[in-house]
């Protein structure tokens, strides 16, 4: 067991801290803006339009003095305004059904809902108990195949929040056989992050940054493909040298807490073992549901709304099935309190998405065009890149868009909020623009592991029911490896000139 050094504070605590550190910049740091302009590219053969800033219109909001204006946040704010204390309310409220803060929340409830009820009927239990049977002697073949499907999704089609669902399934799984939740996360919403970072299609990723950057979409192809080959390749390795250490002893895992919840609530030697028909049934509706959801997103660009509701669907019909084959001695009530309970268990992780969104409507909000905090320390810290050498620029977009995405999580939303300020700044710098995106997606993609503003981590802890302090500890050491690699990738692209 890692060695119990100084507590580390709630995510709550962590959250908050930044809140106060952006709430002091508010007072020291003077607020900007660009404008902005519609941007038109084509995506894999469809018309996509962005809202843009333009690099060279920013200006300072000026006081009556005609000074640049620093405008502290207040204490509290009627009325609907943006106080310091309002940023719970407010980060929970922002956003719509499309994204952060309101839909990611609603999405995180309905799936912890409908996955209380589909936990509820034991049929996942009793398919635990089938694998464990079935795969004895093969167990660690599990996790590079799980880590590679995972990986491909977050590459093809950007898979991330799903990882949610899954982990609700794969982490008593992986317990059971012997492994912790943290093997668990990894090969679940680890492994889509990756694919994410590292993805040569992702439509929300780097279809979007190549689009906005004047760059052809989906260019730069074999490249990306080989980068992602090596670092899920890298991210395997990792995994199962860390699941077969905790395997062979179980105090070296860093989710002790965690596993004993899971080895408690979902003991396999209270299963009868008969896997029935009501069972077999539950587990194709989850399959099927599984294929729908994949079906939508592949082809119709399902999103947070849809996902949502097929989820909630899938939970209903695994009710059903649950009361009629009378599975768990299941009730109508049964359905509705287990959906309560479900939801019940990921809230700690919906209001971490409130909060995250909270430090960003502190800083005055993520829209270019209006005065903020934000689009000043984003003008200065682009201006850095054109001073800088070649390799030194590359790897400074890198650094840059790793910390920007602790602030703006999304990345559709950071694509379109600094690669149209990093794209023209590279070219003044000698690095192609290909290279530039290179550093934006992965900038982005890897630090999605760590941040504890990412809705999509917070809601796959949640269901592991690991603290982001444990995971911190944990992670901390891979996501440097990862950090280190992709640097290694960024300063390859520079010197073969990738464009």
């Amino acid at each position: 067991m890692p060695k119990k050094g100084i507590q580390m504070p709630h995510t709550f605590v962590i959250i908050f801290g930044v809140v106060v550190l952006a709430a002091l910049m508010t007072y020291l740091i003077p607020m900007g803006m660009f404008e902005t302009e519609e941007v038109t590219y084509d995506n894999a053969g469809q018309e996509d339009t962005r809202t843009v800033l333009i690099p060279d219109t920013f200006e300072y909001e000026t006081d009556e003095a005609g000074e640049p204006a620093r405008e502290g946040v207040s204490l509290f704010e009627p009325f609907g305004g943006a106080g310091f204390l309002n940023y719970m309310f407010e980060g929970l409220v922002s956003g719509d059904k499309w994204g952060s803060a309101v839909g990611v929340v609603a999405f995180i409830l309905i799936i912890g809902g409908a996955f209380g009820i589909i936990m509820r009927t034991k049929a996942i239990d009793q398919g635990i108990l089938a694998v464990i049977d079935k795969t004895k002697g093969r167990e660690a073949l599990l996790i590079p195949v799980m880590f590679f499907f995972f990986s491909l999704g977050g590459a093809v089609f950007g898979m991330g929040e799903e990882a949610i669902a899954f982990a609700i399934i794969l982490v008593p799984l992986v317990i059971a056989l012997g492994y912790d939740a943290i093997t668990g996360v990894m090969i679940t919403y680890v492994a889509t992050q990756i694919g994410f970072a590292t993805s040569w299609m992702n439509p929300f990723g780097v279809a979007i940054a190549q689009g906005v950057s004047d760059v052809p979409v989906l260019s730069g192809t074999p490249f990306r493909m080989l980068m992602w080959a090596v670092f899920t390749g890298v991210g395997i390795a990792y995994t199962m040298w860390y699941a077969s250490k905790v395997r062979r002893d179980p105090a070296k895992s860093y989710s002790p807490e965690a596993n004993a919840y899971f080895k408690k609530h979902n003991n396999v030697q209270d299963i009868n073992g008969k896997f029935t028909v009501g069972d077999s049934l539950v587990v194709i509706t989850l399959a099927l549901g599984i294929g729908w959801i994949i079906w939508g997103v592949v082809r119709d660009a399902y999103y947070i709304p849809e996902i949502a509701t097929q989820f909630f669907t899938i939970g209903l019909v695994a009710g059903a099935i649950g009361v009629i084959f009378k599975l768990n001695d299941m009730t109508i009530n049964d359905v509705a309190e287990s959906f309560g309970e479900g939801a019940q268990q990921l809230l700690p992780a919906a209001l971490v998405v409130g909060m995250a969104k909270g430090i960003v409507i502190i800083l005055g909000g993520d829209d270019p065009a209006a005065a903020s905090v934000l689009n000043t320390v984003l003008y200065a810290a682009g201006g850095l890149v054109d001073d800088m050498p070649e390799v030194l620029s590359a790897s400074f977009i890198l650094v840059f868009q790793s910390v920007i995405n602790f602030f703006v999580v999304s990345g559709s939303g950071q694509a379109a909020l600094t690669m149209p300020l990093i794209a023209p700044l590279a070219d003044i710098a000698g690095v192609t623009r290909q290279v530039a995106v290179l550093g934006f997606q992965l900038g982005d993609g890897l630090t999605n592991m760590i941040v504890p503003t990412s809705a999509a981590l917070m809601g796959t802890l949640g269901a592991a029911r690991i603290g982001w302090g444990t995971w911190f500890r944990f992670i901390f050491k891979f996501q440097l490896l990862m950090f280190g690699l992709a640097l290694v990738f960024v300063i390859v692209a520079v010197f073969i000139n990738f464009s």
